[in-house]
């Protein structure tokens, strides 16, 4: 056989068609005109066994679950699970059960073997737990992790909550994904308040270095309009609202939210499907008279007239 790869049989060496007809049975690679053999005995790349289901090839598969940031260890230590059962489903004896039980114990200490391991688990596990519960994507979840483990490279930890450090890196990564939380949200889901979550932000970002671009009010529109079940043609009229606003410099020096929070407010009743403010003051996390005073200032500078 050569010594190249058989993708790199592009040609018929005879006539020089390209019309090649690889042979998985016979392990061939013929030329369609000339009918010249131009390799034999090609090597099978696929799997030497049959699959006659999903489930059987997540089972015979040889490698594990790939490597993930979520976890102190990236995923790469194996795992004793805690069913007492063996590889071919069978329950263990109790006889070899203690023996089980101990493994299982030293299995998970050595997981751990310092403090920053420790510090680190732990910290993911809160990580984890404050995404699940904003319903935050992945990418959010592994940008918050490679915050925290900056801040921890970095001994930003000392002296500071791991919730603290740890909510503050899930708020940065947000900004940073273009997915913005609100202090708000973030302290409601973590084990923290509002004021030290801040706090401990300003200071990873100064010490960190940390590019994070301000958030502006279409980051928030698709989100606040599922909140208040609007649909496409609602979030198409608040972005031409925003941009609108925009080019006449009405956003600047104005909170997102409250800017969001209003022209989705005008853009649901343009569209005739309204949403009361106090609804959206609801959605949007800020006061309806937040939402009446950024309102007339955008009706009166957009020349808008609402039947309200």
């Amino acid at each position: 056989m050569a010594d190249y790869l058989v993708e790199d049989t592009v040609k018929c060496s005879e006539c020089g068609s390209r019309k090649l007809n690889r042979d998985e049975t016979r392990g061939e690679i013929v030329c369609e005109d000339c009918g010249l053999v131009l390799e034999d005995n090609v090597i099978d790349q696929g799997a030497e066994w049959r699959v006659f289901s999903p489930e059987q090839g997540d089972q015979r598969a040889r490698t594990g679950a790939p490597m993930t940031v979520m976890l102190h260890d990236k995923g790469l230590s194996t795992d004793i699970d805690w069913q007492n059962k063996d590889y071919s489903g069978k329950a263990i004896s109790s006889r070899y059960r203690s023996q089980f039980y101990r493994m299982r114990k030293w299995q998970k200490r050595s997981r751990v073997s310092n403090a920053t391991e420790r510090n680190l688990a732990m910290a993911l596990a809160e990580l984890d737990r404050m995404a699940s519960r904003l319903d935050l994507p992945k990418s959010i979840r592994e940008a918050a992790a490679v915050n925290y483990k900056k801040a921890v490279e970095a001994r930003l930890i000392r002296g500071r909550s791991i919730e603290g450090v740890a909510a503050a890196s899930l708020y940065a990564a947000c900004r940073q994904c273009n997915n913005p939380r609100t202090l708000d949200e973030i302290g409601e889901a973590s084990r923290t308040g509002r004021k030290e979550i801040g706090r401990t932000y300003r200071f990873m970002v100064r010490e960190l270095k940390m590019k994070i671009p301000p958030t502006k009010p279409e980051d928030y529109i698709p989100r606040f309009c599922s909140g208040l079940h609007l649909d496409a043609e609602v979030q198409s009229k608040a972005y031409e609202l925003i941009a609108a606003a925009q080019e006449k410099e009405l956003t600047s020096g104005r909170g997102p939210t409250g800017i969001a929070a209003s022209i989705i407010y005008i853009a649901s009743v343009l569209c005739g499907k309204r949403r009361t403010q106090r609804e959206v003051a609801e959605v949007a996390g800020v006061t309806e008279v937040t939402i009446r005073n950024r309102y007339k200032e955008l009706i009166q500078n957009l020349n808008i007239e609402l039947e309200i």
